[in-house]
C-alpha cells in the first residue's frame, strides 16, 4: 500500500514553493542503492530526493528516476555544489553539468554544500558571495527553482545577506536529538529561511539512547521512527538516508503517529552538542 497520502506534507518556502518535509537522502561510500531509490519512489510514495555532486551518484539517480516512471513535475530534487566548484563561473558550470548528469532541465533546490571554500585566492566570505551570485542567476534563469545553503551558521548567513540580494530559501544542517542548534533555527525562521536537517538518526548513535528506547516502547515504534517523527513535528525538513527497502518503509511510517508534548520535551532535552558529521563552527 502506498504511503503517499501521509508523505504529502510540505513546508512553504519564501518564494511560494512547497518543499516536501520528508525526503530520502543519498551519500557517498555505500550510501546509494538503485533498488532502494526505485522502491522509495514507486512503493512508498517518496517524492523528495536529496543528493550532491560529492556523492558521485548523479548518473545513477537519473537511471533510477527514469525507471520509476514518476513524472518530473511530481518530484522534488535537491542537489549541492561542492566547495571545489565555488566561484562565479565554476559554480554555474558545475550546476549545469549536474543537471546534465541527472538528465534534468532544472533542480528544485540547489545548495552551497559548505561555508568554506576549497579554492584559494580570496577569503571564504568573498568566495561565498561570488558563488552565491552565480546561484542567484541560476535561480532567475529557472535552472534552480530555489537556492540555499548547507552547514551555514548565523554569521555565514548574516554576511551573505549583506553581500547579496536573494535570501537563501533553505539552510540544511545536521539535526538530531543530540545536535539541536535552536539559536540557528530561530534565526532562520525569523529570516524566512526554511530549516532542513540531515543525519536525523545521528548515524545510528541515537538508536540506543535510553530515552529514545523508552519512548519507542511506549508507542510500539522503532527508535528510528521516534527520531524522524520528532524532527518532523518540530517542522524540520527531514532527509534520512537508507539503502535498505525495509528501513525506507519503516522511516516513511513515522507519519503514522504523533508524539505527545511530554515526549517531544524529553527528546528536546537530549542535546549534548555532538556532531556526527562536519562541524562548521571554525569556518570564518
Amino acid at each position: 500500500m502506498s504511503l503517499a497520502p501521509v508523505l504529502s506534507s510540505a513546508v512553504p518556502l519564501s518564494n511560494g514553493l512547497q518543499i516536501p518535509i520528508f525526503g530520502l537522502g543519498t551519500s557517498h561510500m555505500g550510501g546509494y542503492s538503485h533498488d532502494a531509490i526505485v522502491y522509495a519512489l514507486t512503493e512508498c510514495g517518496v517524492r523528495h530526493i536529496d543528493t550532491a555532486k560529492r556523492y558521485g551518484c548523479e548518473g545513477k539517480l537519473a537511471k533510477a528516476i527514469r525507471e520509476s516512471g514518476i513524472p518530473r513535475s511530481e518530484l522534488w530534487l535537491t542537489n549541492k555544489l561542492w566547495p571545489e566548484d565555488y566561484g562565479y563561473t565554476t559554480a554555474k558550470k558545475a550546476c549545469l553539468d549536474s543537471c546534465s548528469q541527472m538528465g534534468l532541465q532544472y533542480f528544485d533546490l540547489y545548495l552551497m554544500h559548505w561555508p568554506g571554500s576549497l579554492r584559494g585566492g580570496c577569503s571564504n566570505r568573498e568566495m561565498r558571495a561570488e558563488t552565491w551570485r552565480a546561484l542567484e542567476e541560476l535561480y532567475k534563469e529557472g535552472v534552480c527553482r530555489a537556492i540555499g545553503v548547507s552547514n551555514f551558521l548565523v554569521h555565514h548567513l548574516e554576511q551573505l545577506q549583506e553581500d547579496c540580494s536573494v535570501v537563501p530559501h533553505v539552510n540544511q544542517v545536521e539535526y538530531h536529538p543530540f545536535q539541536q542548534p535552536n539559536q540557528l533555527i530561530d534565526y532562520c525562521r525569523h529570516k524566512g529561511i526554511v530549516f532542513g536537517g540531515y543525519s536525523p538518526l545521528a548515524k545510528g548513535q541515537v538508536l540506543s539512547n535510553p530515552t529514545v528506547l523508552q519512548i519507542a516502547e511506549k508507542y510500539k515504534r522503532t527508535p528510528a521512527q521516534i527520531c524522524i517523527c520528532w524532527s518532523i513535528q518540530n517542522g524540520v525538513v527531514t532527509i534520512p538516508k537508507s539503502t535498505k527497502e525495509k528501513r525506507i518503509k519503516e522511516n516513511c511510517q513515522a507519519f503514522e503517529f504523533q508524539l505527545e508534548a511530554a515526549d517531544m520535551l524529553a527528546l528536546g532535552e537530549l542535546h549534548d552538542g555532538r556532531h556526527v558529521s562536519w562541524d562548521p563552527t571554525d569556518v570564518e
